[in-house]
């Protein structure tokens, strides 16, 4: 009777494994799309995020995932450069358990400070390789896409840049605005420089320096479009689309282009999230993550008014977007952005 309760308890202990590996076993499909907290259930207690991405987006994520876990979450708000800078200076001592961008150059700099753990292989299966570093030392969360708007009064179609190299040619002299200290902008400049290198890169900004006005944030820059102070401005997409869902005061007389054929101008800014090494609280800190480029986190994006692009767990984005496939956007590996070299060139052509 002892063998025969042994046998049946190592077929029970067999048959509870064989269940974990098929539950653990769906990198992609099912498990990416799982918008339950089951895998989660045992997390609790508090996180604090660092977040540099738009306010309103990440209280709809948090709100939704406290609902779910219990988990109680602390937002301290901040710019990319601003809050990358502060976990680098704080190291292992920082009381951030997550850090949220709006652009990669930020996540790139913290993991380059070796202050990322590893995200967790389920997390990972649900962002297709395209929207996160090669390193996994992070994850894409969201996109924004390059464009051009402008005032189809003074441009036509046939008049329009073949390339955003283009901008920097005598023709495009007073004629566009940029706004050049922001982060978005010198995550566009960083996509340049890895594609094209740093002597391109120079001899572009050069060019810029020449040509563009200065204008103090993407809206700003946008809104002197619409009024007439410049024929167009290279900003990000959702810009023109958050403008247009409220009442298009600042958008009506532009229209937004994009360059696609993989050029610079068609560059997709992946925002990213990363659990830090100096979490308190790992397992919440992993799930969040993994909660946020799940099915329910994604459809944020795609329900929502940031009209960010949602790249993770097989979730459509906002349908007023042109779709994701449609960018023709070139290939550049976030982790590779280097925020610190762009810096550099921007203060050397005078533009910082």
């Amino acid at each position: 009777m002892k063998i025969r309760a042994n046998a049946l308890a190592g077929i029970a202990l067999a048959a509870a494994a064989a269940l974990s590996l098929t539950a653990c076993g769906n990198g992609t499909a099912s498990s990416a799309a799982t918008d339950s907290a089951s895998a989660d259930a045992k997390v609790a207690g508090e996180i604090t995020v660092y977040n540099a991405q738009h306010d309103t987006l990440t209280k709809e994520w948090v709100d939704a995932f406290t609902k779910q876990t219990g988990v109680k979450v602390t937002i301290r708000q901040g710019s990319d450069t601003e809050l990358s800078n502060q976990i680098v200076q704080e190291g292992a001592a920082s009381p951030a358990d997550v850090f949220l961008t709006e652009n990669s150059p930020a996540m790139a700099q913290v993991e380059n400070a070796g202050l990322f753990a590893d995200i967790d292989k389920a997390t990972v299966d649900q962002v297709p390789a395209a929207y996160r570093p090669s390193t996994n030392k992070w994850t894409g969360i969201a996109a924004r896409s390059t464009v051009l708007v402008y005032d189809k009064t003074k441009i036509s179609d046939d008049k329009l840049p073949k390339s955003m190299l283009d901008l920097a040619k005598p023709e495009w002299k007073g004629r566009w605005a940029a706004s050049p200290s922001g982060a978005d902008f010198q995550a566009i400049v960083a996509a340049l420089l890895e594609q094209k290198g740093e002597a391109a890169t120079t001899e572009w900004l050069k060019g810029m320096k020449d040509n563009f006005k200065a204008y103090k944030g993407n809206s700003t820059a946008m809104k002197a479009v619409n009024a007439g102070e410049v024929d167009a401005a290279l900003i990000y997409h959702y810009y023109y689309y958050g403008d247009q869902a409220k009442t298009g005061e600042n958008s009506n007389k532009v229209t937004p282009y994009f360059f696609k054929n993989q050029d610079p101008g068609a560059f997709l800014s992946v925002s990213g999230g990363g659990v830090l090494k100096s979490s308190k609280n790992s397992a919440a800190a992993q799930a969040f993550i993994k909660f946020i480029t799940g099915k329910q986190g994604q459809e944020v994006l795609k329900n929502g008014t940031s009209f960010e692009y949602a790249i993770a767990s097989n979730v459509d984005s906002n349908a007023k977007l042109v779709p994701i496939k449609d960018l023709q956007a070139p290939t550049v590996d976030p982790a590779k952005l280097n925020s610190a070299k762009v810096t550099d060139l921007m203060t050397k052509a005078g533009l910082l």
